[in-house]
Formats: C-alpha cells, structure tokens, sequence
C-alpha cells in the first residue's frame, strides 16, 4: 500500500538543528517516508508565531518543537489542541529526566548551547586548523593536532576533519601516495593517527566522479592508475598495510556516513588517550 504524504512542522526559537536531527533519524527507519517539512526557526515573538500557528492551520500535520518561552509554549500546544494537531515538545522528556538527577530546574534560556562561550571559539579555532592542515598542508603543526587521519586520495578524510572540527576537535589529514613517503613527524606522532580505506570499486566511481568535475584534460580515463582497477587495488593494501605497521587502527569508509566515521575516529581516540592514561580532547555540543 503506497504511503500517505503528511506535513511535519518543526518550531524551533534557535537554528532548529536539534529538530532536523531527530526528525532524520526518526524518518530514516521507514524506507520511503513521505514527508513534507515546514521549517520555522528563530520563532521568539508572538508575531513570529501568529505567523507559525496560519502556516499550520494552512498545512495542518503533526507539530515538534523546542521553544523555551512558557507563553509561547502554552499558545502552541493551545490552538494546536483546538485544531486536533498532535504537538510534542521533543526535549521535555530529557529535561526531566536530568532536572531529577542533578536536583534543580534548568535555566529557561533560548538557544544557551550556541552562547560564545569557550567551547564555541574552540571549533572556531579546530576550523581554522583543519583549514591549514588539509591534504598534508602544514605538517609542522602536526603537534598540535588532536589526531591524524590518514588515507588515500578521495578516502574521504577531509570531510570528516571538517565534521570533527565542528565537534571542537582540531584534525589533519596526510595523504598517503604510492611513491611518497609519509612526513617524518608521523613516526612519532603526539596523538592518535587513524587510517581511513574503502572498497576498490566505490574508490574508483569516486574518483571517475573527481575526474569529471575536474575535466580530465589529457587523461585516458581507462588507462591511468588514479582509476585502473588493479593500480587502485595495490594503492589500497599498500595504505593498509602501512597502518598495521605502525600501529594504526584502519576505518572502512566504504558503507559509513561522515557522522559514522567520526564518531568510530572519536572512539579510537578515546582509546588511544586511555591506554596512555590521558584524557581525550571533550567534543563540543553541535547546535539545537
């Protein structure tokens, strides 16, 4: 039976990430969800909400939202009563839970976790450094990194460095190529060097993909060992087999999300600074 499209409505008085989170992994579990989003984010006045409340009315659907304001709250829920609209405030269940474990209220403050505070100049600081340390940028600064990924060319480690610094985490990537050898202040690193693969095949359409954008100019794309099969094939193990012997725990990208792979990065990291005795570097709050 064909699914029912329905409208969702997320009402949020910050940015309205945490919202868009929830409703992506809440919809990722039904294999074709037909799902028509109305985003209304920065609702901080009656005005803005007046406006929120005709939109809904116009496109009536199920209502999630995060508003902090008491009078706002008690509006929504309100006039969505009176119109049978289902409205859910997502973040009371784990207010709750965590006001009776500390054993005071929370703070009624709109958007607290995006404040300029400490955490907040450290991704700023963590962008900056991935920015100046990308594709074996920079490699002097390597001490300062609070890990290394490494890889072939187009193992997707420069996007998941950019993940990783907005979690505050400052990350460079080397690149590992066939005829190059790794810069020296790899032989010692001062923090955990991870190594990211993936499948040949799903390499190759990458880089086919690369080849395209770029233009490929002069390049017979059948011939040249940035994409034949059994070149590809060799570059792969030889990355692989340099990471077992130095050590360095490896990542199969092939099948994982860039939040996947930094959150398996965060974990090796986590392990990397236990078996040492340190403390890994906390990751900073990703907006609501």
């Amino acid at each position: 039976m064909p699914q029912r499209s329905f409208n969702l409505h997320l009402v949020s008085d910050s940015t309205g990430e945490t919202l868009n989170s929830m409703a992506r992994a809440v919809l990722a579990r039904f294999p074709d969800p037909h799902v028509i989003y109305h985003r209304w984010s920065l609702v901080r006045s009656r005005f803005q909400l007046d406006q929120v409340l005709e939109g809904i009315k116009a496109e009536p659907g199920p209502v999630l939202f995060t508003l902090v304001d008491r009078s706002l709250r008690h509006s929504l829920e309100e006039v969505c009563g009176q119109m049978g609209v289902t409205c859910l405030s997502v973040l009371d269940p784990v207010l709750d839970l965590i006001q009776s474990q500390i054993g005071e209220q929370a703070r009624e403050k709109r958007a607290a976790q995006h404040v300029m505070d400490a955490d907040y100049f450290r991704r700023i600081d963590a962008m900056h450094y991935v920015l100046a340390h990308d594709d074996g940028q920079g490699v002097a600064g390597i001490e300062e990194a609070d890990c290394v990924l490494v890889g072939v060319s187009r193992s997707s480690k420069t996007p998941t460095c950019f993940y990783l610094a907005n979690r505050g985490i400052k990350a460079a990537n080397v690149p590992i190529v066939p005829t190059s050898p790794l810069p020296p202040e790899l032989d010692n690193p001062p923090c955990p060097v991870i190594g990211l693969t993936i499948d040949v095949p799903a390499l190759i359409d990458i880089r086919r993909h690369r080849l395209k954008i770029i233009g490929g100019v002069g390049v017979r794309q059948d011939t040249n060992d940035y994409i034949d099969h059994e070149a590809v094939k060799a570059e792969i193990l030889a990355a692989r087999r340099l990471c077992t012997s130095r050590g360095w725990p490896v990542i199969d990208v092939t099948r994982r999300s860039i939040e996947e792979t930094a959150a398996t990065v965060l974990q090796l990291m986590e392990a990397w600074h236990a078996r040492r005795g340190g403390n890994a570097p906390t990751p900073g709050s990703i907006g609501v």
